[in-house]
């Protein structure tokens, strides 16, 4: 696999955005929750879904160890990050290093469907991503994670729900790690959570308007940077075209094909890694498609999951 870094990591550069973005995210889910006109909460909620995006894009970094050069601090960086997702750091850290495993495999792949696969549930996969539920299932598995450590080892829930939202390989990779570190970092993020409701005096309609509309831009995020690609594990992702602003609020998201060709690459580099020849579709083409429902898989056998990435 390529990515052999020679750039340095900036990690003074990530620590100073992940303090801006983490100010104005708490300043928009303050401003939500204490509005008195329903357009002043939509207007938080879409600057903190860009932001959160953001902090998000470090969480990325920190999963590659690419937030800061110093072990530590990139894992201290990862669980602070990960509790305003709100997620664990580790099965955040399994759940992606296994996308790079299997991108584009028959185990991911939501914008088509193989012969022995139902269209309708496709369609409704499709749907979670396109809603924003797809973010949703992520918190409450986590939830679910903390309240019964034990669960995702078990037979039901990995035929029941995980099957439904198709995350069986994600289920199957978190249940063989140890379940301790995980559950202390979830333990952690719940302290989290529970203290910004404290601190900001948040309620209900302001945290999930806020959170919904950064799971509409996240779920969308995560597939349009994949769909309709080739069928590859490296090649399968596309270096989108958006405007400047974007791309730097995304902190070089949008390059993701860049990103899955060198990932020990940190996002102020990657622009140097794209091919110009190969064609760049916009972010808002590839979006408006995914609503027109999934596609026959393109014949022959999907390529095999890579046996050379951790899955932890």
């Amino acid at each position: 696999m390529s990515g052999e870094r020679e750039e340095p990591i900036r990690a003074g550069l990530n620590l100073a955005i992940t303090f801006a973005a983490l100010v104005v995210c708490l300043a928009a889910l303050h401003v939500a929750s204490h509005a008195g006109h329903w357009s002043i909460v939509a207007g938080a909620a879409v600057v903190f879904a860009l932001f959160n995006n953001t902090l998000f894009s470090l969480l990325h970094e920190a999963v590659h160890g690419i937030y800061a050069p110093d072990p530590r601090l990139n894992r201290i960086a990862g669980i602070m990050l990960a509790a305003m997702f709100p997620t664990s750091f580790t099965m955040q850290k399994i759940a992606h290093l296994g996308h790079h495993r299997r991108n584009r495999t028959d185990e991911e792949m939501y914008d088509y469907y193989l012969p022995t696969q139902s269209r309708w549930v496709k369609w409704y996969w499709l749907l979670c991503l396109l809603s924003g539920a797809y973010w949703s299932i992520i918190p409450l598995a986590a939830l679910t994670f903390l309240l019964l450590p034990g669960v995702f080892s078990t037979g039901w829930f990995q035929k029941g729900p995980a099957r439904w939202w198709g995350f069986v390989p994600f289920v199957r990779d978190i249940a063989a790690h140890p379940w301790r570190p995980i559950w202390l970092e979830l333990l952690f993020t719940a302290a989290f959570q529970a203290a910004l409701w404290m601190a900001l005096d948040l309620n209900f309609i302001g945290w999930i308007a806020c959170y919904w509309a950064f799971g509409l831009v996240w779920s969308a995020m995560q597939y349009v940077n994949h769909a309709w690609t080739e069928r590859d594990v490296l090649n399968g992702a596309w270096n989108l075209r958006t405007s400047d602003v974007m791309r730097l609020i995304f902190l070089n998201y949008t390059l993701h094909l860049a990103h899955h060709q060198n990932p020990s690459v940190p996002w102020p580099y990657l622009p140097a890694h794209i091919d110009p020849r190969p064609h760049r579709p916009t972010f808002w083409k590839i979006y408006f498609s995914l609503w027109m429902g999934p596609r026959p898989a393109p014949p022959g056998p999907g390529p095999k999951p890579l046996d050379d990435v951790p899955v932890s």
